[in-house]
């Protein structure tokens, strides 16, 4: 008898294993590491052009850790930030990707950031209440604060460290050694007694460490102040840089002609880093800094890195890399972001992820804020009605090969209007009655002007109509018709 209530026992024991095994099998139930949402890291730069990295064909710059981003994931080559309303073109880009909304829209929304029911919209609630454990350290130039949208906060920076006199108008000449960029005393990046590159690579790492033993996912905003000015960084990475190796943009001009009508005249911040007319030198010394301060960053990108592979859980973490827009830095004769060419517009775009191909790029046209709408995606919440930017995330995987969008629109103030369609640029500066016209595909730097040559009118015309097209879709209210009649 009693052997048989031992083989009794077995058989339920075994009809318990099955019925366990069958229910985690089943989707939904299961605990394994497939059905738990994925960790999202927005890693975020200041002023990057999408040409400074050495991976992606600028063999000038020194960047092992962004390189090896580029070897793991997907690379959109054509990432652009749409515009701005004023010269911090950085607030507009930052309140896009925040809010979700095209330029124009972002800038309406933007006096109603601190109300509750605009909050809610934001990028960090929409992850919190998709039951993410939210972060946010470093540059923030929304108009809210940030702990209305994040849980949890390292150091909040403001748009960018404090300039100097001595940061503008230099350097003068071969002898003019006022500014070094590893000189603590005039401040900026070294206010507080440690680079801020630095601080929020620290900051970082800490969070991951401590995320590491807990079962929620977590959304990391890690945005740095670096490359922008003043591009401050240890002596050691400066000197990497000889000044005899960096070379003079193919672009270089000492004056761009349209830059009063521009916006980007001599009274703009930007314009004043470096002297009138731009010399070959000053813009090398510029240079110098602009792609030390990147191999600085680069440093505290591979220490984040480095955290997030030595806490085990990279293996369900999406990465997502961008800057705010682009820098001229020497380009057309400009040194700042407030043009529409697109060393000013179009910033460097990585995403890496468990189903993201390795080193793959994608050159379909995009807007760097689709990586808001992408995370949504990841965190399996419903894109809502107000966010007008798309996911990135089938043309990343190869499941799309065309882009999301027919034309990429740009705006800078009232001052310059443009649009990118079908491998040519359009771009107006309506202070000037002057458009000029570039072919992308032949002419991928933009120095050669077609507005001028009689057998490219017909394309004008079509361009032109397109783009006022555009700006009603975007409720642009410039109005480029009156002030160029003979293009419609």
């Amino acid at each position: 008898m009693f052997n048989n209530y031992i083989r009794m026992m077995n058989q339920n024991l075994k009809i318990v294993l099955v019925m366990l095994a069958t229910i985690v099998a089943l989707p939904g139930i299961a605990s394994n590491k497939k059905d738990k949402k994925p960790n999202i890291i927005f890693l975020f730069a200041d002023d990057q052009c999408y040409n400074t990295i050495n991976k992606l064909g600028n063999k000038e710059v020194i960047t092992p850790n962004l390189d090896r981003m580029v070897e793991d994931g997907v690379s959109f080559t054509h990432a652009f930030n749409m515009g701005a309303w004023h010269g911090a073109v950085c607030v507009a880009s930052r309140t896009m990707i925040n809010t979700g909304r095209f330029v124009w829209r972002a800038k309406t929304l933007e006096p109603n950031l601190k109300t509750d029911e605009v909050n809610t919209q934001l990028w960090g609630n929409l992850m919190k209440n998709a039951g993410y454990d939210t972060y946010m350290a470093g540059k923030w130039h929304v108009k809210t604060d940030p702990k209305n949208c994040f849980t949890n906060l390292g150091t909040v920076r403001g748009g960018m460290p404090n300039q100097t006199p001595e940061g503008y108008n230099r350097p003068k000449d071969e002898n003019d050694n006022t500014w070094k960029p590893w000189h603590t005393k005039y401040d900026g990046f070294w206010k507080g007694g440690k680079h801020w590159s630095e601080v929020l690579g620290d900051e970082a790492v800490g969070f991951i460490n401590e995320a590491k033993d807990k079962d929620n996912p977590f959304f990391m905003y890690v945005a740095f102040n670096a490359p922008h000015d003043p591009r401050q960084s240890p002596k050691e990475f400066v000197d990497m840089y000889p000044l005899e190796n960096i070379s003079t943009p193919k672009t270089f001009l000492p004056e761009y002609p349209y830059k009063d009508e521009m916006g980007c005249s001599a009274k703009l911040r930007d314009e004043k880093l470096a002297p009138f007319p731009r010399t070959e030198y000053a813009v090398k010394v510029n240079r110098q800094e602009y792609y030390a301060i990147i191999t600085h960053l680069d440093q505290q990108l591979g220490r984040i890195l480095d955290a997030l592979e030595k806490s085990g859980k990279k293996d369900n973490t999406y990465i997502f890399y961008t800057a705010d827009h682009g820098l001229a830095c020497g380009n057309h004769g400009l040194l700042g972001k407030q043009s529409m060419y697109d060393h000013s517009m179009r910033a460097p775009l990585i995403v890496i992820g468990p189903d993201v191909p390795a080193n793959k790029k994608r050159d379909m046209d995009v807007y760097l804020q689709d990586i808001m709408p992408s995370t949504l995606e990841l965190a399996g919440v419903k894109k809502p009605a107000y966010v007008e930017f798309s996911s990135l995330m089938k043309m990343a995987r190869g499941e799309q090969k065309k882009g999301n969008y027919d034309a990429i629109y740009g705006c800078y103030t009232k001052q310059q209007r443009m649009i990118r369609k079908d491998g040519y640029k359009l771009i107006a500066y309506p202070a000037a009655k002057k458009v000029r016209l570039y072919n992308l595909k032949k002419d991928p730097l933009e120095m050669k002007d077609l507005a001028g040559e009689k057998k490219y009118q017909a394309k004008i015309k079509q361009l032109f109509n397109d783009l006022v097209k555009l700006q009603k879709d975007m409720d642009d209210e410039v109005d480029l018709t009156s002030v160029y009649p003979e293009l419609l």
